[in-house]
């Protein structure tokens, strides 16, 4: 079909509908100094093979997460997908599929949330899981908006050692009420004071585990003192298949547990799109947000499922709602499912142990070379070194030498001048003999 742009006339009676003078008003939120004052310095006409070629130009200087040793990580790992997952998400029946509101047409959909729910109440040691959120950020903000709904408090205490991209989501949506946010500073080498932070006041306690650093910690003290005061505590969890390894976040006494899923079934994809998933205890469900699947029989008897606890009012009524997200992410969700149903149990436990392995035997490389020092007694498949000087200046001369060294403490929380000579490794099963030996040898050039 033809593409029939709108007359000045149209768009004239369209701003006078709605009552605005101009374009310009629409955006009358975003602030001034935010907003262009003129047109980007691009063509404005290129035909589509150029466009191609100037695009393909600008994408040839990246560099590309499988062309060369990798190691980053701080919330999206670069994970082995098995080709399956991909081929089957790709089936039209899988692909086209949206909202699953009429279930007579959507026992697939619904189907496969249930098992999904059901793997991730079992990883996370909890006993109900939604059908997935957007991602593990905002996963975190909507546990902290669920605790306060629980405890009719409004205070949130952070643990220093929270992801800051976290942290910044829970104030952001937090900002937009009377919401109180205490955010404790950052402890690199691993030690969190967070306990004299929880007082009658508190809604809930938000501790990652591992911890953006990569350290590991026993949720168990934090959730007596959070429990003794009335507060719920809320895990995070950024790197699920460390659940393969430690104890999960509900045996250590988690009120909520939320995590990003992207590590399994899921690529690097730029960032996004991601899964979030969430999971509680039974008695508070009806405050969970997002959707949640339940079983059923049909009127033949028949095992089925549905939509369950969760009324129009989340979906179309958003003053109502328990949460403002209103949808998941169905297709990340199906390969999240996909990936693990071919894994297992078994398969899971082995993939986090190689993750592990391969991770001690980077951080002892690592720790081998003259001025780096590697901070963590504990890790799971990350760590954090301290390098001498500005880390980012490190890295940038790493990806020079053909190695993607990981990420700079200070690129997450630039605010902070004491994190600018620490830099954050991540290793996963994908990572070679080959490769850790070309960080060595690249990272001793670079500081020599």
């Amino acid at each position: 079909m033809r593409y029939l742009p709108l007359t000045p006339d149209d768009r004239t009676e369209m701003l006078a509908r709605i009552g605005v003078r101009d374009i310009d008003d629409l955006f009358a939120d975003v602030p001034a100094d935010k907003r262009l004052k003129a047109l980007p310095d691009l063509p404005l006409v290129k035909g589509e093979m150029e466009v191609e070629r100037a695009l393909s130009r600008m994408a040839a200087r990246n560099v590309a997460a499988g062309s060369v040793p990798f190691f980053v990580g701080c919330g999206a790992y670069k994970h082995h997908v098995p080709a399956s997952v991909d081929h089957l998400i790709q089936r039209s029946e899988f692909l086209t599929s949206y909202t699953p509101y009429q279930p007579e047409i959507a026992q697939g959909t619904l189907h496969y949330l249930f098992e999904f729910q059901t793997q991730v109440a079992l990883l996370t040691g909890m006993e109900v899981a939604n059908a997935s959120m957007y991602d593990g950020s905002t996963a975190t903000a909507e546990a902290v908006l669920m605790a306060h709904r629980v405890t009719r408090r409004k205070k949130a205490v952070l643990a220093g050692n929270l992801h800051p991209h976290y942290r910044e989501t829970v104030e952001t949506i937090s900002a937009m009420s009377d919401h109180e946010v205490v955010a404790r500073p950052p402890a690199p080498a691993g030690e969190q004071d967070i306990l004299t932070a929880i007082d009658n006041e508190t809604s809930c306690v938000v501790v990652q585990t591992p911890d953006v650093y990569g350290h590991l910690h026993d949720l168990r003290p934090i959730a007596a003192k959070a429990h003794a005061v009335g507060a719920l505590l809320v895990a995070v969890v950024t790197e699920i298949v460390s659940l393969g390894a430690v104890t999960s976040p509900g045996e250590m006494g988690a009120d909520i547990v939320v995590a990003e899923g992207q590590s399994i079934g899921n690529a690097l994809s730029f960032g996004g799109p991601y899964v979030g998933l969430f999971a509680s205890r039974t008695k508070y469900v009806r405050q969970m947000p997002g959707r949640l699947v339940g079983e059923t029989v049909d009127v033949e008897g028949q095992r089925g499922f549905v939509l369950t606890l969760s009324t129009r009012e989340q979906h179309i009524r958003r003053e109502k709602a328990t949460s403002n997200i209103c949808t998941n992410s169905g297709l990340c969700t199906l390969a999240f499912t996909i990936h693990m149903s071919l894994l297992g149990e078994a398969g899971l436990r082995r993939l986090a142990r190689v993750n592990h392995a391969n991770a001690v035997a980077l951080s002892d490389a690592l720790g081998q070379v003259p001025r780096v020092r590697v901070l963590n007694d504990t890790f799971f498949n990350e760590f954090t070194i301290r390098v001498p000087g500005d880390a980012a200046a490190v890295i940038e001369k790493l990806a020079v030498k053909g190695v993607l060294g990981g990420v700079p403490a200070s690129r997450l929380d630039p605010d902070r001048p004491e994190l600018r000579d620490l830099i954050i490794v991540a290793a996963t099963e994908v990572n070679t003999e080959d490769d850790r030996a070309a960080y060595v040898r690249a990272l001793k050039e670079v500081l020599a």
